[in-house]
């Protein structure tokens, strides 16, 4: 299956003097989708977590290589999910693992900061 969408990457900015706040930046790639798996969640809930084990695969242009660390989600169906691992042993690609819904503040959010990636 292929993928194409947004990645976020964090980013600690200096707001005001001695005020720092993380930024999420979105850039576009062009993947695949290798693992395409669900897990529930329940715990102590009535209702389950959402909880999602997949793995894209995305060509890594030189920023994702370069700051594959600060990949905090990926959007993918719709949603954007956490992204709980990052493996960049095998270049030129990017294997990142989904986990859960990603529920973070987004009104830092900025908009795609470049064009399309990967192929």
């Amino acid at each position: 299956m292929r993928f194409h969408g947004r990645v976020g990457y964090v980013d600690t900015v200096e707001t005001k003097p001695g005020l720092w706040e993380e930024k999420l930046t979105f850039r576009t790639y062009y993947g695949d989708v290798i693992r395409n798996t669900k897990r529930d969640s329940l715990g102590s809930k009535v209702n389950a977590d959402i909880q999602v084990t997949n793995q894209i695969s995305i060509v890594a242009d030189p920023y994702a290589r370069d700051n594959f660390f600060k990949l905090r989600c990926i959007e993918w169906q719709g949603a954007l999910w956490s992204a709980s691992d990052v493996d960049a042993s095998q270049p030129p690609r990017l294997i990142i693992s989904l986990g859960g819904l990603y529920n973070e503040d987004l009104e830092s959010t900025s908009g795609d900061s470049s064009g399309d990636y990967g192929t």
